[in-house]
């Protein structure tokens, strides 16, 4: 049995940061049950380009893996009521919609729990559902400006950088898979459910760590830093070489004076200036011209081989191409297949959490509404006229153009 194969969650979800927690349940054996607005095309994502093609989407296809689709406008009595005998045999109903929407549409466990005592109701919103950003939408890109991440990337002297990526999003669907697993723990050992507000500020907020320690207890202001250096350790940075840049750390001082060793100059580990950590960062200015000269003097795969075989902490600088094909990236499995009606074979990369040995299964995102047929029968044991009232409901909204409000 997978390690969740007994975890059913209804997930009210969309786009990136919801969707990226619940991917790593579903992957993991829980039955995520998308639901899905048929007023709106459903979730955004289906639609997001460049590899897209009528309601499906190479996007949507990455956060949505090993899930179901139902469509439900909770908005509708009849659908309404097929959510709500979904609470019943639920474990938990997960949200990523503004802070003010969960109550508004009665996705709350106030709202909810008179179905079912235990169920556990996670919303992720973007600035969480109380304060007086609660009613504010929430996107990656204004939580890293918001929270500090901006002021603090990039280069000196260059304009705000946000990351690559979206980290906001994914660590806040993260917390979000935390919270939903810690919720369930409690309620099947107490027998009561609760609310969990997990918030995209919070955790943008949270990932400030060690600079917000050192910015609250002392007079340390957080700065960008040359070539990506570390805020304190020297030399902890990107470095450029002949044909490119690599990464080389030295979190420890036997890393440093391996350091020295390769790069011939085994005098530097003596000296004064830089014989521990506060005296290289005191004088960094001194040391890293130094160590930049000599970088230069020999390609990225000559340099990678003799700091590695001394046992100095060491990276290139890929591109996602280069990545994604690299040898431990192969090793580690962390490309995967799934076969997809409009797209063929469709590669992508796979959840980074292991739980045993049991080879994960990869099942193709669902179509819009795709396993209504079988939330009605395998979960919800609906009779057949009970589902054909449903069908005649949904060709009537059909017709009318949506929800009737």
């Amino acid at each position: 049995m997978k390690p969740l194969a007994d975890l059913r969650i209804l997930a009210v979800e969309q786009y990136g940061a919801g969707p990226f927690g619940s991917v790593h349940l579903a992957d993991l054996g829980a039955e995520v049950i998308k639901i899905e607005d048929p007023g709106s095309g459903g979730d955004v994502g289906r639609y997001v380009p460049p590899y897209q093609s009528g309601e499906d989407s190479l996007f949507f296809e990455v956060f949505n893996r090993n899930k179901r689709s139902i469509g439900l406008d909770l908005s509708q009595p009849a659908d309404r009521q097929v959510f709500e005998d979904l609470v019943r045999v639920s474990d938990v109903v997960y949200s990523n919609l503004r802070g003010d929407v969960p109550a508004k549409i009665g996705i709350t466990y106030d709202d909810l729990k008179h179905l079912n005592p235990a169920i556990v109701c996670c919303a992720l919103t973007g600035f969480g559902m109380t304060g007086p950003r609660a009613s504010e939408p929430g996107y990656d890109y204004i939580l890293q400006g918001a929270a500090g991440w901006m002021d603090i990337t990039g280069e000196p002297g260059g304009p705000p950088t946000k990351s690559g990526l979206s980290l906001v999003d994914y660590s806040g669907g993260l917390v979000a898979a935390i919270s939903i697993l810690a919720g369930v723990h409690a309620a099947r050992r107490d027998g009561v459910g609760m609310d969990c507000d997990v918030s995209l500020f919070d955790t943008a907020i949270s990932m400030l760590t060690y600079p917000a320690i050192w910015s609250l207890n002392g007079d340390f202001t957080p700065r960008r830093t040359h070539h990506s250096a570390h805020p304190s350790l020297v030399p902890f940075q990107a470095f450029q070489v002949a044909d490119g840049w690599i990464v080389v750390a030295s979190p420890k001082e036997k890393f440093w004076q391996r350091l020295a060793e390769v790069l011939g100059r085994p005098d530097l580990a003596e000296d004064e200036r830089f014989r521990d950590f506060a005296g290289r960062r005191r004088n960094a200015e001194e040391l890293l011209p130094i160590l930049d000269g000599i970088f230069l003097t020999k390609t990225e795969k000559e340099w990678l081989a003799v700091l590695r075989a001394a046992g100095v902490p060491c990276g290139p600088v890929n591109s996602v191409a280069q990545a994604l094909a690299d040898e431990q990236t192969v090793a580690r499995g962390m490309v995967v297949e799934s076969e997809h009606p409009e797209f063929g074979t469709v590669r992508q990369v796979r959840s980074p959490v292991r739980v045993g040995t049991e080879p994960v299964e990869y099942r193709r995102a669902p179509q819009r509404n795709e396993d209504a047929d079988y939330v009605y029968t395998e979960v919800l044991g609906y009779d057949d006229g009970q589902i054909q009232r449903l069908r005649n409901d949904e060709r009537e909204l059909a017709v009318n153009g949506g929800r009737s409000e």
